[in-house]
Formats: structure tokens, sequence, C-alpha cells
């Protein structure tokens, strides 16, 4: 993480690494490239573009951007006292194998609002070691977690 600078910029955070650059800003999002990502993914297979244009709204997004080109994504969605979910994770793939979504999730864990946390989550298929690296582990109690899982929901009613 000693490459890692942070730099508050009215409201944003800003991070850079080398030509690379991670931002808090809303303005810099390329709606289009994360629309277009997450269309693609296991995780949210055909969703709306006006569905992840109101996650966005709702969340505090992290773009990662190289020469001023979103390059990656990732939003938290907090109460900024107790807990944070950690989504929509991704680099694209001409950008992977550069240590960007380590960097990244460096970057999220470091923010100012989202320090003292009690508690953070994710849900992963594929990233296990990434998010082992900073701290995540398997549910230790898995028989107290409950969730209401409708992986279809994009398909059925065009949210």
């Amino acid at each position: 993480m000693a490459a890692t600078t942070g730099t508050l910029q009215s409201a944003a955070d800003e991070f850079r690494k080398g030509e690379f650059t991670v931002s808090t800003d809303p303005a810099l999002i390329e709606l289009d490239v994360v629309h277009w990502f997450l269309t693609e993914c296991y995780w949210a297979k055909d969703i709306p573009r006006e569905v992840v244009a109101r996650s966005i709204e709702n969340s505090l997004c992290f773009g990662v951007y190289a020469q001023g080109k979103q390059v990656g994504f990732a939003r938290v969605i907090s109460d900024y006292a107790t807990y944070a979910y950690i989504g929509d994770v991704f680099v694209l793939e001409s950008f992977r194998s550069q240590g960007l979504g380590k960097w990244l999730m460096e970057c999220i864990m470091q923010h100012p609002r989202l320090q003292g946390l009690r508690r953070w989550s994710l849900i992963t298929r594929d990233a296990h070691g990434l998010y082992a690296q900073l701290g995540f582990e398997p549910l230790k109690n898995p028989q107290n977690y409950m969730e209401l899982h409708r992986p279809d929901v994009y398909q059925q009613t065009g949210q």
C-alpha cells in the first residue's frame, strides 16, 4: 500500500499509482462502461441501464481510470458507521494482471468514511484469493446468514 497516496478533492477522494487513478468522483463514472461490463458478467447478467444508474446514485463508487478512461469500478453500500457491502468490483480484461483489483480494494478499505466499521461483506464466485489478501474469509457462522435471492429479477420485470 505504500504506492498509494490519497488527496482529498472537494468531496471526492483520489488515489494515484503510476498512470492509474482511483477516484470517488461520481462525475467521472462512465455509465456506459459500467453498464456494459455488468450486463455481461455472471452476477448482474442483463441488468437494465436504469438499475445500474440508480445503484451508482445510491452508493459510494470507486472508478479506476487510465488516461481519463474508465478501466475498473467498484461500489460500496454502507451506513458509514457499522457496515459496508462491496459489490460490482471489476477491472476490464485488457487491464488485468497489473494489480489494479487489489489496489482498488485497498483504496476502498482505507477510504476515510469507511473506517471503524464492525462488518464488511461481499459475495464472489471466483475471486476468493484476492479478497483473502485483504482479510476477508468465509462466513464464520453461515447458519446465521439469510438471504432473499432473486437471480432472474432482471429478466422478469425489466426493472
